[in-house]
């Protein structure tokens, strides 16, 4: 099959038309008119064979639905609404069609899910499979949430639970309906935690020029892993319990020491997360 019937198979299975997106697959850029009331927020995050799965673990299904959560989740932490997704996929060449097929409905169902229209991408051969989704999504103008704005004397959250096995979170839920709850109801600072509480926690702390006490009792799964999906976020009011049907858990405070310190106990938190870059010169 050529790269041109692939592409129309892809064209036929997506909802490319409709609301704001003017034009989607089938020339060389998407076209988005935005109501001048709004703000577009843009991600992209790549997924890579034998770094963040195995094919011998996760089926095609699972690979594309975990790419698109994989940016979802950075749209859900900024409070945005999606819109409209472009993704990029290379597969080694022993890899049929109905491989892509598979890989198209899973990718596919987690976006009719959440109303994020496919609306490009590329398509390649490469050695193994690399997959690259750039997602686009909408908040009300000078509302989304942000990493550089938490306070001192600030309570930080998590969603959900910490500690996932990426092994098992084959299917990471991405926190869209309690990034849209936690906007509405004014929270301060919000990040996504991708790459382990140790090392997001700290990016937040340096964004917003401030450090951290936890004083919840984690698991070192919980501190270190990197298979959450969660939500992080800070607030200077007490928050419900629940939102948008997940258990919410304050973890600790936001203090005025020396910008990115995190303390775990009284004690500093040695950042052991995922970092692609940790052992490079």
């Amino acid at each position: 099959m050529r790269e041109t019937q692939l592409i129309q198979k892809i064209r036929e299975m997506s909802n490319t038309g409709g609301g704001s997106l003017m034009l989607g697959i089938g020339d060389d850029a998407a076209i988005l008119r935005p109501d001048s009331r709004q703000d577009l927020v843009f991600t992209s995050d790549l997924l890579l064979e034998d770094r963040h799965f195995t094919r011998q673990t996760y089926s095609p299904a699972e690979i594309g639905h975990k790419a698109l959560a994989r940016s979802l989740s950075d749209l859900a932490a900024m409070g945005a609404e999606p819109v409209f997704c472009l993704v990029s996929l290379a597969i080694p060449a022993d890899l049929a069609a109905s491989w892509l097929t598979r890989f198209y409905k899973g990718l596919l169902a987690l976006a009719a899910k959440y109303n994020c229209a496919l609306a490009g991408g590329d398509l390649a051969r490469f050695e193994k499979i690399i997959v690259d989704v750039m997602c686009c999504g909408r908040v009300p103008r000078g509302k989304a949430l942000l990493r550089s704005t938490a306070k001192p004397g600030d309570s930080i959250y998590v969603t959900g639970k910490l500690g996932k096995d990426w092994r098992r979170n084959r299917r990471p839920e991405p926190r869209i309906e309690a990034g849209i709850a936690l906007r509405r109801l004014g929270v301060r600072a919000a990040m996504d935690l991708s790459d382990g509480l140790s090392l997001d926690l700290p990016r937040m702390c340096l964004e917003s020029q401030v450090s951290a006490e936890i004083s919840a009792d984690l698991s070192e799964q919980a501190l270190h892993g990197g298979e959450d999906y969660e939500l992080l976020f800070t607030a200077s009011r007490k928050i419900p319990g629940r939102i948008a049907g997940l258990p919410i858990t304050k973890i600790g405070l936001m203090t005025a020491g020396h910008p990115g310190r995190v303390l775990f106990q009284g004690r500093p938190l040695e950042p052991r997360g995922f970092d692609h870059f940790a052992t490079s010169d």
